[in-house]
């Protein structure tokens, strides 16, 4: 792919600030959703601070050679829901989600030892392009059923399904044609103009509906700017879990330790599917430069001070990857920026309610993007491939029915993804069929 701007680059301040935006609203729905799914006192702006801090982390540890963001992981879902309901109180709760985060990230250390000493080799024989590659599509293809499902919902109940798809391929439309006809400006920035697109169409059918009587044509809720708060402190998790700490026992820390370490195996395998997509984006491998073992730790120390903040693990996310992949903008500098963003952002009520305020239908028309090309990065990666001979063809099969159909697995508070199963499915596929002679 030829990028406009490669890692090295530095955008003129302001265009990097548009950028750096950019990477904020591809990231944010996602991000701020993890803390409100949980509830229990959680803080979106806290969880918004948190994954500035862990990218910021994280950049620090790949010395600023890989553009990703991290942010909010869903697969800690079931985790963060088993650290709170086992818990003695809210406190002790916000200390066992914190206390989870740490023994997440400790994983991640010990497999960056692990890959130190051992090198990368031994995972390229074990998940190559017919193992990776469609597990890419499958990080792709499994969000499909979000953003179509977000491009029929509105922020206001009973918002007309068809006013908020009419809002939804509007967002949609002015993506692809302000990245395939837009000016070099445009074409770097087709999200944010997306969304604004998006937003105007919806404010005008919410002001219709209210002029009119007709919830039909409402789409955006207003009311949330009601009682609008300038600046406010975000509510850090550390302070409540200082106040829990003395609240838990060995029996509570054994629960969090099995509910987190087994997870974090898991997002091991997306941080690794992450990271070959993106080497193949921006054509630099990121397994040997910076190295996977620093992407690890940066990836498993990112999300331990993420959490400190925000209570939330951190994880690369997928809508940065494609964020990069459409704009052709690979800057590190964008994304430090980006993270920088979200950090300054979460003080400021404003920023929060606007950006929170976005209706589902616009991110959706935005997603179905993002997800889509996540979707045929892996496919690209298929392309490399042998599909003719059947050893390659019966892994790659494989890994794309399981992952499409929704295979997933669950041990008690534990759940191996579709995502997961399906890439551990395959390197099984693989490493039965490796030894036979290509056809």
């Amino acid at each position: 792919m030829n990028l406009i701007y490669g890692i090295k680059d530095k955008p003129k301040f302001g265009q990097m600030l548009i950028f750096a935006f950019q990477q904020v609203l591809a990231i944010l729905a996602a991000t701020i959703a993890v803390p409100a799914i949980i509830g229990n006192g959680m803080s979106q702006a806290a969880a918004l601070f948190g994954a500035g801090v862990g990218t910021i982390v994280y950049q620090l540890f790949t010395r600023f050679r890989s553009p990703v963001f991290l942010g909010s992981s869903f697969a800690f879902l079931g985790s963060m829901g088993a650290a709170f309901a086992g818990a003695a109180s809210g406190s002790a709760g916000f200390a066992g989600i914190l206390l989870g985060a740490v023994f997440a990230g400790l994983v991640y250390v010990v497999i960056a030892l692990v890959v130190k000493l051992a090198g990368v080799k031994w995972i390229d024989k074990l998940m190559p392009a017919a193992v990776i590659g469609p597990t890419v599509a499958i990080i792709g293809l499994s969000l499909a059923g979000n953003a179509v499902g977000d491009l029929t919902t509105g922020r206001v109940a009973g918002c007309s399904p068809y006013v908020a798809l009419i809002c939804g391929l509007v967002t949609l439309i002015a993506i692809v044609l302000f990245s395939v006809y837009g000016k070099k400006m445009m074409k770097l920035i087709p999200f944010v103009l997306g969304i604004l697109v998006g937003y105007v169409v919806a404010t005008i059918f919410t002001v219709i509906g209210t002029v009119s009587g007709n919830d039909a044509l409402k789409v955006i809720d207003f009311s949330a700017f009601a009682n609008l708060k300038i600046f406010a402190i975000p509510e850090f998790t550390f302070i409540e879990a200082f106040k829990g700490f003395k609240e838990i026992d060995a029996t509570y820390i054994a629960t969090v330790a099995v509910a987190y370490i087994p997870v974090a195996f898991v997002v091991f395998a997306e941080h690794l599917a992450d990271h070959k997509n993106l080497s193949s984006i921006i054509d630099e491998n990121l397994l040997e430069n910076p190295g996977l073992h620093n992407t690890l730790l940066g990836d498993g120390v990112g999300s331990i001070a993420g959490a400190i903040f925000g209570g939330c693990p951190n994880t690369t996310y997928g809508e940065s990857v494609g964020c990069v992949a459409i704009t052709k903008n690979a800057s590190v500098v964008t994304i430090t920026t980006a993270a920088i963003l979200c950090m300054i952002i979460s003080f400021f009520g404003p920023f929060i309610t606007f950006l929170a305020s976005i209706p589902n239908c616009v991110m959706g028309g935005v997603c179905m993007t993002l997800y889509g090309f996540i979707a045929c990065s892996g496919l690209k990666m298929i392309q490399k491939v042998d599909l003719n001979n059947n050893k390659n063809l019966f892994v790659v099969a494989v890994i794309l029915i399981a992952g499409i159909g929704g295979l997933s697995l669950t041990f008690g508070k534990v759940t191996l993804t579709s995502i997961a199963c399906a890439l551990i499915l395959g390197i099984i596929v693989n490493l039965l069929v490796s030894k036979a002679k290509d056809e």
